[in-house]
């Protein structure tokens, strides 16, 4: 994993850490269903951020090698790879 990559997705797991802890008290406090709800919604945003941070370490470490291979069956995993990623996104991602 890239160094700046890696510091960056751990301090967001970090963070999610913190946010779910947060959740916890807010429900243990029985807060405002609309404020909690409101959290959730911030981690899935957090959580969506570490996506996109793994992804593109995967594309910048991972992807050019294979894309650049001589070996076609390589090169189509890549391509498959690829496609089940923007697949995932863009169920997911929304």
């Amino acid at each position: 994993m890239l160094a700046d990559i890696k510091r960056r997705a751990l301090h967001r797991t970090k963070i999610l850490q913190g946010q779910l802890k947060g959740i916890e008290k807010m429900i243990a406090n029985e807060d405002y269903c609309t404020d909690i709800i409101t959290q959730n919604l911030a981690i899935q945003k957090s959580l969506s951020s570490l996506n996109k941070l793994i992804v593109e370490n995967h594309l910048r470490t991972h992807i050019p090698d294979k894309l650049s291979s001589d070996d076609e069956v390589v090169q189509s995993a890549a391509l498959n790879e690829l496609l089940s990623l923007y697949e995932l996104t863009n169920v997911r991602g929304k």
